[in-house]
């Protein structure tokens, strides 16, 4: 993307305003394992997230949506306990990716849907 780009949009990484007032008015405290970065003011009031990419909320790691809203006041890898094996990482919204979920029977897996069991009886007006 280029500069007229930057100074324009918001919906695709940060603004050149906010890398400025990043610059100026905050502090890095951290980064994610998908590269975003996360400032403090420098009062501590304000946190906000830069993203590394396109701007999208799910892709902010649990951990730090909690220090993003206040949740703790030290930071994810200082206050909370460390993740456990069967933890997974997150992986941001799927939806409308080949990587969505889609159970058996969905339309989009191409499999056709289990029969009922045999109890079930639809409603019918008349009846």
């Amino acid at each position: 993307m280029g500069l007229l780009g930057k100074i324009f949009t918001w919906w695709d990484g940060a603004t050149i305003g906010t890398l400025l007032s990043s610059a100026i008015y905050g502090r890095k405290v951290g980064e994610d394992a998908l590269g975003n970065r996360y400032f403090e003011s420098k009062s501590g009031a304000k946190r906000w997230v830069l993203y590394n990419g396109a701007n999208d909320a799910s892709r902010v790691d649990p951990n730090w949506h909690g220090w993003l809203h206040h949740s703790y006041d030290g930071l994810p890898n200082a206050v909370l306990p460390p993740a456990r094996d069967w933890q997974t990482g997150s992986a941001g919204n799927m939806t409308g990716t080949p990587a969505a979920y889609r159970p058996a029977g969905a339309l989009g897996h191409g499999e056709k849907r289990a029969s009922a069991s045999g109890d079930y009886q639809p409603w019918a007006p008349d009846a």
